[in-house]
C-alpha cells in the first residue's frame, strides 16, 4: 500500500505569508479529515498533494520518491482526487465517466475491457447510481454527479484517496453511505484524506484530523486529541456546545442572541 508524506511543505495561497510548514505522515488505513474555515487553503492543499499545484516550498513524497519526479500515469495508479467543483465540458454518460477511472491502467489507444466495465458497474452500484449508467452526466442532480465522481475514483482504485468536500450536495442518507464506503476502503488498507466542513462527520469517521487556519497556521494529530471544543471554536470563530451520543462527541453551534 502507498504512503504519502510531506516535508516542510508550505502551500502557495496567494496573498498570504508563509504559514506553518506541514510535516505529515499519511499512512495506509488512516482516514484524515481536513477542517478549516473558508479561505484556509484546504482545496489548495488537496491540489498540491495531488501534484496539480506547485508548493511554495517543501517536498511531497509518494512511496519514498519525490512526487515531482514521478510520471503522471504512475501517480494516478497510486493516488486519485475528487474535486470539489467540476466542469463537465463534454457530453458523456455516467458509465463513460466512471470508466475514465481506468485510463491510468490502460496503455495508449487501449480500450476498456470486460473487467474494466465490471469494475465501473460495481462502483456505480456502491454509490447508488448504476441505474443511471446510460444518462448523460449533465442531466443529473448535483448529488448524483457527486456520487458519480466518487464512483469514478473507486473505479480508478488508487491506494490513496484525496477527496475535496465529498459530501457536498448529498442528502443525509448518502452522506452516511459515502462515509461508510470510505471507512470500508480504509479497512482494506487504502488511505483516505478528505476535506470536510461538517465537524460531526469528522468526529464519527476520521482517525486523524488536520486543522488549517486562515493565518496559515496548522496543527494535526489523532482525532481524539484534535477535536477539542476550544480549538474548534478558535478555528471557526464560533461557540460550540458539545454533547455525547453513542460514545462519540457531537458539536452544535451556539445560536447568537438576537440584536435588540
Amino acid at each position: 500500500m502507498s504512503t504519502l508524506r510531506t516535508h516542510d511543505l508550505i502551500i502557495n495561497v496567494p496573498g498570504r505569508p508563509d504559514g506553518f510548514s506541514l510535516n505529515l505522515n499519511i499512512e495506509p488505513g488512516q482516514i484524515w479529515g481536513v477542517l478549516g474555515p473558508n479561505g484556509a487553503g484546504k482545496t489548495t492543499l488537496m491540489h498540491t498533494l495531488a501534484g496539480l499545484l506547485p508548493a511554495r516550498s517543501g517536498q511531497i513524497v509518494l512511496n519514498d520518491i519525490l512526487l515531482k519526479e514521478q510520471k503522471r500515469r504512475h501517480i494516478a495508479r497510486q493516488l486519485g482526487l475528487v474535486f470539489q467543483e467540476r466542469q463537465d465540458s463534454f457530453p458523456a454518460t455516467v458509465m463513460e465517466t466512471a470508466l475514465i477511472g481506468r485510463h491510468p491502467w490502460l496503455s495508449p489507444w487501449e480500450s476498456e475491457q470486460g473487467e474494466d466495465q465490471a469494475r465501473a458497474a460495481q462502483a456505480l452500484t456502491a454509490l447508488d447510481v448504476n441505474h443511471l449508467s446510460d444518462r448523460l452526466l449533465n442531466t443529473l442532480s448535483g448529488g448524483e454527479r457527486q456520487r458519480v465522481a466518487i464512483a469514478t475514483l473507486m473505479t480508478q482504485n488508487p491506494d490513496i484517496w484525496l477527496l475535496d468536500e465529498p459530501t457536498n450536495h448529498l442528502d443525509l442518507h448518502h452522506q452516511v453511505k459515502v462515509m461508510n464506503l470510505l471507512a470500508d476502503q480504509a479497512g482494506t488498507g487504502k488511505t483516505v484524506f478528505l476535506c470536510l466542513h461538517d465537524l460531526n462527520l469528522a468526529a464519527r469517521w476520521c482517525s486523524h484530523v488536520l486543522l488549517l487556519y486562515t493565518s496559515g497556521d496548522a496543527c494535526w494529530g489523532p482525532a481524539e486529541t484534535m477535536l477539542e471544543p476550544s480549538a474548534l471554536e478558535q478555528l471557526y470563530d464560533q461557540k460550540l456546545i458539545t454533547v455525547e451520543v453513542d460514545g462519540a462527541s457531537l458539536f452544535v453551534p451556539v445560536r447568537s442572541a438576537p440584536k435588540p
